[in-house]
């Protein structure tokens, strides 16, 4: 087989049929504007209403893989239920970097998951964009695959060598893009105002903090989109099920912010974990692009590849908790410590 066969449009199945497409976009959508319902009046989330959205969020996903799996297979089903895992995996070191700026920008703690909830509405949109470039890239490069395989691996090795250097991990609000762009195009006042993102002063219109960390939320968006999405290409090539993982993966960031928000500081090595994860699913691409072009050249089935990410996640899970057994219940968090 050569390169110039290696793919074609025909070989890009996927078990999305329009309707089921349909149902699930409105799906969503309907989670989504849920969420906003629930956030429209801001106020401090407590752990059991954390808790209660998490357990539907985790819930959901898992019935939803159940039915793809008696619908349409084992195969289907492993894929989807590993990609969802990696998916999981990665938004927990997304959270990572939410805490950062909400911290950075000192949100309010009843203006918290509504800043969230928009990140997450940007990152759905986002993922949409980029899933349906990774599809058509399938379709077209012959290297598509050993392309999103390079991308893995050089974000896994940018990731283990911040984690080894033990740089701080901190946001300078000044140093921003986004922001210093913003504040070229309008004035920004000093005080939170609510959810409102402009207010009128001095006869001008203004932009609150509340739109800068928004922005910034967004900003971070893209770059989890560039390390995200080939990942899951990774573990399957159909883009409906691609787009089903990241969907349901996003859709309970809110509430689980705040359930692992104290623990967060505590995973010191998760990005040891997730730089393992990218670089094996790194290597699964390049191998099955190997593959299509030299038949004798093995690749790692799904089966076992999900096996690899639960073995990688339970240790650097066991080895943090392990090292932070010390940290004291309650004591403030210090996110320079977490590699």
């Amino acid at each position: 087989m050569t390169g110039s066969s290696y793919l074609s449009a025909a070989e890009l199945s996927s078990v999305g049929s329009p309707t089921l497409w349909a149902v699930t976009i409105v799906g969503v959508l309907v989670l989504l504007v849920l969420d906003f319902l629930v956030t429209r009046r801001p106020h401090e989330v407590s752990m059991r209403e954390a808790l209660g959205w998490s357990a539907f969020y985790i819930a959901l996903p898992l019935a939803f893989g159940a039915w793809i799996w008696s619908r349409f297979g084992s195969q289907q089903g492993v894929e989807y239920l590993t990609g969802y895992l990696v998916e999981k995996s990665l938004s927990v070191d997304n959270l990572f970097v939410f805490m950062l700026l909400l911290a950075a920008f000192a949100v309010p703690a009843a203006l918290a998951q509504r800043v969230l909830l928009y990140g997450i509405a940007g990152a759905l949109v986002l993922r949409a964009v980029f899933i349906a470039l990774g599809a058509a890239a399938l379709q077209t490069l012959d290297f598509a695959f050993l392309l999103f395989g390079l991308i893995l691996i050089v974000t896994a090795i940018k990731l283990l060598r911040d984690a080894l250097s033990g740089h701080e991990q901190e946001v300078d609000i000044n140093k921003m893009r986004s922001v210093r762009l913003l504040r070229k195009v309008m004035p920004v006042v000093d005080d939170y105002h609510g959810t409102r993102m402009t207010i009128r002063q001095h006869g001008r219109r203004a932009l609150t903090p509340f739109a800068l960390v928004v922005v910034a939320v967004l900003a971070t968006d893209i770059v989890f989109a560039v390390d995200s999405v080939p990942a899951v290409y990774g573990i399957t090539e159909d883009p409906y099920l691609v787009f089903a993982t990241n969907a349901f993966a996003l859709l309970g960031l809110r509430a689980l912010y705040f359930v692992l928000h104290a623990a967060l500081s505590r995973l010191v090595h998760l990005s040891y974990g997730l730089a393992i994860i990218l670089a094996f699913i790194g290597v699964k691409l390049g191998l099955h692009w190997a593959h299509g072009i030299w038949s004798g050249v093995p690749e790692i089935p799904t089966l076992a590849s999900l096996g690899v990410i639960i073995g990688v996640l339970i240790v650097v899970t066991v080895t943090s908790l392990r090292a932070t057994r010390d940290q004291v219940p309650g004591e403030p968090e210090v996110v320079s410590e977490r590699h």
